[in-house]
């Protein structure tokens, strides 16, 4: 354990450094606003940054504030945010929207046990919006995060379990600066994975944590990280109909719980 955390307080510093010189210009690094912070990071949840850019930027003039997301219509809303799927996230922004406006006044809480209790904030989002907009020092792990913390460290677990992300915030936790450099960290272990530390071929060269990371200097990138066999994907049968009268056709609209809840269908029934 020991050497774990030398190993990660060491590589703050370059992290940091790292970042200051290669942030791209993105509109959510402009001013730390905990709002656009707070947008950005439920969209990039499941969404690339490039195809979250124009739906980002078109939610943002349309919805510039707390107070106006609160108080949007559904259909405005989803219609906002289609395209980007998972329609619960655009949902869950919105119960949290009118708690902020009616609880805080129209601004987000600070402290990342405030966030946490928001509707579709969890650990990551409520670390990632406390360190990146109000300069706390609290780690924010996804997928990228611990993708680089395994080969910095040559971890043997299974990144997929809930244990692994847990030990890896805390070992982080014990290291996290303060201030501007909180959210410059966060940023930094987020775009390490995103640009270099990638799933296949990494690109060490341009590593910053290159001579620290052990599955580097023990030629290993290609072993970490560790993963659990996936389970097999579910396959559901359903009979989908087209239904026309008169140059219209039947849409049934979906229960407001559950998959895709609220949204718009053919009907149909499961099974065949």
């Amino acid at each position: 354990m020991e050497e774990k955390n030398e190993r990660i307080a060491r590589c703050i510093g370059p992290v940091i450094e790292w970042f200051r010189r290669v942030a791209r210009p993105l509109p959510w690094r402009e001013g730390r606003d905990p709002y656009r912070v707070w947008i950005s990071e439920i969209m990039l949840q499941q969404t690339r940054i490039e195809a979250a850019l124009p739906y980002y930027e078109r939610f943002i003039r349309a919805l510039p504030s707390a107070e106006a997301l609160a108080s949007v219509d559904d259909d405005r809303l989803l219609k906002l945010w289609e395209g980007l799927g998972y329609y619960s996230r655009a949902r869950n922004l919105k119960k949290a929207a009118r708690i902020v406006t009616e609880q805080y006044g129209g601004a987000l809480p600070g402290s990342a046990e405030a966030l946490k209790k928001l509707p579709g904030i969890g650990e990551y989002t409520a670390g990632a919006i406390a360190s990146i907009a109000f300069g706390r020092p609290v780690p924010a792990v996804d997928g990228n995060v611990l993708r680089v913390l395994s080969r910095l460290l040559a971890c043997p677990d299974d990144v997929g379990a809930p244990r692994t992300r847990a030990a890896m915030t805390e070992l982080l936790a014990a290291h996290y600066p303060t201030g501007e450099d909180a959210g410059l960290l966060t940023q930094g272990l987020m775009e390490l994975g995103q640009r270099l530390c990638l799933p296949g071929e990494p690109d060490c060269a341009a590593c910053p944590l290159a001579e620290l990371c052990l599955a580097h200097t023990r030629g290993q990138t290609a072993d970490f990280p560790v993963r659990a066999p996936k389970k097999p994907r579910r396959v559901q049968t359903r009979t989908v109909l087209l239904l026309k009268c008169r140059g219209k056709t039947a849409l049934a609209r979906r229960e407001d719980a559950g998959l895709l809840a609220g949204l718009w269908e053919l009907p149909g029934a499961d099974g065949t």
